[in-house]
């Protein structure tokens, strides 16, 4: 046999040992027994034609077993395959066991399916997590603003985490919850007194439902003493009646201006019209003598009428003959 014929015979023998080695994992099995996990080889290949790692099945049943938990390669597969994380299922299953908490397989890959990290959502129902709210602005029934911050002490609620709400809904009703309490406050120096009123009228209304938190108590960290609203909004109030007054004082006296230059109109055109008919008079006496209407004893005692109606008009006017004769 010749020496280039010998070498492609051992290169063919290697190529073919190692995708023996790759679709035969013998080693993982091998791992497999050793750890008492009962899986054949005609399963671990059968995993490389589907596409799944036999690594992660064999790893997540030896963590399993060691642990006690009872969960086949048939469900890690399928987990696998449903695009979940197969680690931290097992890591979440083993933590939940050793803290007592029920979670079972079909729970864990629920929740890790619908995006949220099952391990963290074990580890805060262990260990709670403290939220510090946003300050939040209430006003009681005096006017007195009063800015409070308040810490949230929560646990994972693991039943509800699949299409429960977050914390963002827990904060929105915290903050409504603080609200709700100063606002029916009738002053804001009971709540100074006693923040502790605030946290129990809060517990009382069962915010954590319907969420995938679990609330074990809300403390007031801080509260602060804001404006006067009441005051201000009493000012508000104020100047804009005596902007609404003055505007109305300013139609009535456009009104009243309005009224007056009518009149004025008015009396200027009766006098007008005064003047056109005593302008008139004279050319009726022409007319009167003319057509002997009016003769000229007449003429002659109307004239001495005129004369005695205009002295009794002086007369009677302050300062006229009769007030001159006192006088003198």
């Amino acid at each position: 046999m010749s020496f280039p014929l010998l070498l492609l015979l051992i290169a063919g023998a290697f190529i073919f040992i190692l995708m023996f080695l790759y679709f035969v994992p013998v080693n993982l099995w091998i791992t497999a027994v050793f750890s008492n996990v009962r899986i054949s080889i005609m399963d671990l290949v059968l995993m490389r034609l589907r596409k799944v790692p036999p690594s992660i099945v064999v790893n997540a049943l030896i963590n399993s077993t060691k642990a006690g938990l009872d969960v086949t390669a048939n469900e890690i597969e399928t987990h696998f395959l449903a695009g979940g994380n197969v680690n931290n299922v097992v890591k979440a299953l083993i933590s939940a066991d050793k803290a007592n908490i029920p979670l079972t397989f079909k729970m864990a890959t629920a929740i890790d399916l619908a995006g949220r990290d099952v391990a963290d959502a074990v580890q805060l129902s262990v260990n709670p997590r403290v939220i510090d709210t946003p300050p939040v602005s209430a006003v009681g029934k005096n006017g007195i603003q009063l800015i409070v911050r308040a810490r949230v002490t929560v646990r994972a609620n693991i039943n509800q985490l699949v299409g429960g709400a977050g914390e963002e809904t827990i904060l929105a009703r915290v903050g409504e919850g603080i609200v709700t309490t100063i606002g029916s406050a009738e002053d804001h120096k009971t709540v100074l007194e006693n923040p502790d009123q605030i946290s129990k009228v809060v517990l009382n209304k069962g915010l954590d439902a319907g969420t995938a938190f679990e609330i074990l108590s809300i403390d007031i960290a801080d509260i602060d003493v804001g404006e006067n609203i009441g005051a201000k909004l009493q000012t508000e109030q104020a100047s804009a009646d005596l902007k609404v007054a003055q505007a109305k004082a300013e139609e009535r006296r456009a009104m009243a201006v309005a009224f007056e230059q009518e009149m004025r109109a008015k009396a200027q055109e009766a006098r007008s019209k005064v003047i056109e008919a005593e302008a008139q008079v004279p050319m009726a006496m022409a007319e009167a003598f003319r057509s002997g209407n009016l003769g000229v004893m007449d003429y002659y005692r109307m004239q001495n009428m005129q004369a005695d109606t205009s002295m009794r008009e002086a007369i009677a006017k302050p300062g006229g003959a009769a007030g001159n004769t006192e006088k003198k």
